[in-house]
């Protein structure tokens, strides 16, 4: 009787080459402004080449394509919330990169909808904006991009911009925060799935941040209590929150998958 082992209804997969530090094919979504263009810029530093996504800020997200270093990169419009439209904007950034690499789900809507003083259909519409977009947009893209990394044989990165709102709630943007908390999960779900084909996957949640859009909120007493909320006392930038993603999307961070890394400045704390 031989003694060899039988491999054939179990052979060794096929070793996945080393993920790259740098030169790689970076889709990042909603990065017409503020942390999206902060992404972009963090990704073209760091020698990558990006696929700008918009949804209707088309101007925006050209000026945030003119400030990238390095060239390559590529500007992508498309509606996210709509499956058709998601899979458009990844074949066009595919096809226009010569692949994904990483994949930065960024795009995210936030209107405010508090309990006590939304009426019932301004309420559902706007949950079911915020599902479509922060939610379903996040999985169908993830599904699209980890198909092409499969098929590529290389491995690869997804990054999810979460919310330190999904763990300490959003009264007033209640949708906001159960979709965040729902971005979370799904990335923990696909860092196992998806491990064996070398694609690793991480959220980040962070806390308030500065922005163009917010940056109205940062004067007078509102941005006094803003910046109390941190021992730090001061708001985060959305470059800290962009150099965390590009550490999580680089070949070091692999035993990081499944993570949900909170950038909050101490200001809200798990247990």
């Amino acid at each position: 009787m031989s003694t060899t082992p039988d491999t054939t209804a179990n052979p060794t997969p096929a070793p996945i080459p080393p993920f790259p530090a740098t030169g790689r094919r970076v889709l990042v979504s909603g990065a017409s402004r503020g942390l999206g263009r902060a992404l972009a810029r963090a990704f073209a530093d760091n020698g990558d080449r990006v696929a700008v996504h918009f949804g209707s800020r088309e101007e925006e997200a050209r000026a945030t394509l003119g400030s990238l270093a390095g060239d390559g990169h590529v500007l992508v419009g498309g509606d996210l919330s709509d499956p058709a439209g998601a899979k458009d904007v990844a074949d066009r950034a595919a096809e226009a990169l010569g692949g994904i690499d990483v994949l930065v789900n960024n795009a995210a809507v936030n209107l405010p909808h508090p309990p006590a003083t939304t009426s019932y259909e301004d309420w559902s519409a706007l949950w079911q904006r915020h599902v479509a977009v922060n939610l379903l947009a996040t999985a169908n893209l993830s599904h699209l991009a980890a198909h092409r990394m499969t098929d590529q044989g290389t491995g690869g990165r997804i990054v999810n911009i979460g919310s330190r709102g999904a763990f300490r709630g959003e009264p007033d943007h209640p949708a906001y925060g159960a979709t965040k908390a729902a971005v979370h999960a799904l990335g923990q779900s696909l860092a196992v799935a998806l491990a064996p084909h070398g694609i690793a996957v991480a959220s980040v949640a962070p806390g308030f941040f500065a922005t163009e859009r917010v940056a109205h909120r940062l004067s007078g007493a509102e941005g006094e209590a803003i910046r109390a909320q941190s021992p730090f006392g001061r708001a985060g930038t959305a470059e800290e929150i962009a150099a965390a993603v590009v550490w999580l999307a680089s070949p070091m961070a692999e035993w990081a998958s499944g993570a949900v890394l909170d950038l909050n400045g101490a200001s809200h704390l798990r247990t």
